[in-house]
């Protein structure tokens, strides 16, 4: 496993959609790898492809419900609403209010290619939304309600 550079906010590869993973092979694994301990180097709770310079449909989340790898991801059903203060590993020292669905129901392929669904509440969420986000080229700057100093 290596520790990958996480893009900034200004490059390029964050602000485009993303096609979806095809192959579920020992490269996926490899990345999926680097970037579960990107993801704890970095003391996050999501971290998505494009913020690895991958343009693939994966991220790999840790909300405090144990580590998730979400391949494909869908969300299939959202309720609730939820604003908290974001922030994001491309977006060093920027903070704000944004608000989210409270509960989210998706679905993703594991890293073997299986299927599976989730239903989940709260930070996990969020987590979810925000990592799809970016699999779409959207980052949650744009969704910014309400700035906050820097945590």
């Amino acid at each position: 496993m290596a520790k990958r550079i996480i893009f900034n906010k200004k490059e390029e590869v964050l602000h485009k959609v993303c096609r979806p993973v095809e192959k579920f092979d020992e490269k996926l694994a490899k990345l999926l790898d680097d970037m579960h301990e990107t993801l704890i180097a970095a003391n996050g709770v999501g971290l998505a492809g494009p913020q690895v310079g991958m343009l693939r449909r994966l991220c790999v989340i840790d909300a405090g419900e144990g580590y998730y790898e979400l391949i494909n991801p869908e969300i299939l059903e959202t309720s609730g609403s939820q604003r908290d203060v974001e922030g994001c590993l491309s977006c060093p020292d920027e903070w704000g209010y944004v608000t989210r669905p409270m509960y989210v129901k998706f679905k993703a392929q594991d890293r073997n290619g299986n299927w599976y669904e989730k239903s989940v509440e709260g930070l996990f969420a969020r987590a979810v939304c925000h990592e799809c986000d970016h699999l779409d080229g959207k980052l949650f700057v744009d969704l910014i309600e309400e700035y906050v100093d820097a945590q």
